[in-house]
């Protein structure tokens, strides 16, 4: 089909998500190899999102479609309560790779499956129905989950699911809980344990965090901050729930983003660069006390397309890809060529107001005068922005533009050329911002 062909007849039978369908404006896609796709006419764009944060090995890598190929010849899907040897050797594979006793899994679909069962694996073993999370934050589009976002994405589900808690991030948008790592970790801790206080801790199941938070502006936790959350948790015999959907198998230069910060979560929840999107997967990975626990307790948790073995052998291949192709080292090196991508434009754009980064998980904030206000409100736009997504778009350069901000989240296999390559279209695009830019 040509891309108008395409475009139209998606438009007319399809629905398209977080969208008002008479304004979509689909990018028509037909092919992808590495870290770029090519529309039906041949127009080559670098994949600056790994599309949905999610490509993480790259586009079409030859050895996962062979293995899934090979998959084809095989055992393509059993009954969730079956045993496959594709179940046993991922589930092993998993086990090796995940910190610590995290070493039993619940196989989902994606990300938002995996931490709508994570709420009832800790609801089932605590026996507590409070779920705490934080305002900034994306979990997913289920019911349950809708309710553990804090962002703009909830209010159309609303009033929704009941038990869901939120808390202020440990850094807002506006209101400040200090100006040094030390004092926003400690602050932020004091207020959330009167928080639970409030909402007496006998009642709260888990506390869940995006390790680091995506969507809402990769927020990287300030130091200490998740060694005290722990410890809090821990005090209170509260499940931590850490959501690595975004951030794991590498995103940030560690297999998983808790790493960073030197603890252990009960549950930690993955799907995206499990399988780098080649097929729908999530999964719960389970610490054993949470495990012990749920051995003598009937889990209400159940799905047509658990631990489907053509994903599964899917992610077995992925995982081997990361691994062996060295993308977690990769991820570590190329984050320091973006850091310098990022101080240099800094250096010179005024509408530049920061650029957070770790791996190759970053976002750039535009800013709107020197007292560093954003140059669009919460949950608003810009015409200016509006402007600068257009570019990108004309210039061959997916990114994710949401408010303020974009991303510059890469798959891990980019190199320092194609980072620079990326990084000049979007200095000349900071020409925009830069114009609406009020001093």
């Amino acid at each position: 089909m040509s891309s108008e062909e395409m475009v139209a007849l998606c438009k007319r039978h399809t629905l398209y998500t977080w969208a008002v369908q008479d304004q979509v404006d689909p990018l028509p896609i037909a092919r992808a190899q590495g870290i770029y796709f090519w529309t039906p006419e041949g127009k080559r764009f670098i994949d600056f999102n790994s599309t949905l944060m999610s490509v993480l090995i790259g586009h079409s890598h030859p050895k996962v479609i062979a293995a899934m190929k090979a998959a084809l010849d095989g055992l393509i899907f059993a009954y969730p309560q079956a045993a496959t040897e594709t179940r046993a050797r991922l589930s092993q594979t998993l086990a090796r790779l995940t910190p610590g006793d995290i070493d039993t899994f619940f196989f989902t679909t994606g990300g938002a499956e995996a931490n709508e069962n994570a709420i009832k694996i800790a609801r089932t073993v605590t026996g507590r129905f409070k779920i705490l999370s934080r305002y900034r934050s994306y979990h997913g589009a289920t019911h349950a989950t809708m309710q553990l976002t804090g962002d703009p994405r909830r209010w159309g589900s609303e009033p929704g699911a009941p038990g869901f808690l939120r808390m202020l991030d440990p850094v807002p948008l506006q209101f400040s809980f200090g100006t040094t790592d030390e004092e926003i970790t400690r602050n932020h801790l004091t207020y959330l344990e009167e928080l639970i206080a409030y909402e007496n801790p006998k009642d709260i199941a888990a506390i869940f965090v995006e390790s680091v938070t995506g969507t809402n502006g990769v927020l990287i936790p300030p130091r200490g901050w998740m060694k005290g959350l722990r410890e809090l948790t821990e005090k209170h015999g509260i499940l931590l729930v850490c959501d690595e959907v975004m951030s794991g198998f590498g995103r940030t230069g560690k297999m998983f983003a808790f790493e960073h910060g030197g603890i252990l979560p009960d549950i930690v929840t993955m799907a995206k660069g499990l399988t780098s999107s080649y097929m729908p997967l999530g999964a719960v990975g389970v610490r054993q006390h949470v495990v012990e626990k749920l051995r003598n307790k009937y889990f209400a948790g159940g799905l047509t397309y658990n631990s489907h073995n053509l994903a599964l052998a899917c992610a077995q291949a992925v995982l081997a890809v990361t691994v062996e192709e060295r993308l977690i080292e990769n991820a570590v090196a190329m984050e320091k060529v973006m850091r310098a991508e990022l101080d240099r434009l800094a250096a010179q754009h005024p509408s530049f107001k920061e650029g957070r980064l770790i791996g190759l998980f970053g976002m750039v904030d535009i800013r709107k005068n020197s007292a560093g206000d954003l140059i669009a409100p919460y949950n608003g736009s810009h015409p200016a922005m509006t402007k600068l997504a257009a570019f990108f778009r004309e210039q061959g350069l997916f990114s994710f533009q949401r408010w303020s901000s974009f991303s510059t989240i890469p798959p891990l296999t980019i190199n320092a050329e194609q980072i620079r390559e990326a990084f000049a279209i979007i200095d000349r695009g900071l020409d925009i911002t830069d114009a609406a830019f009020e001093g």
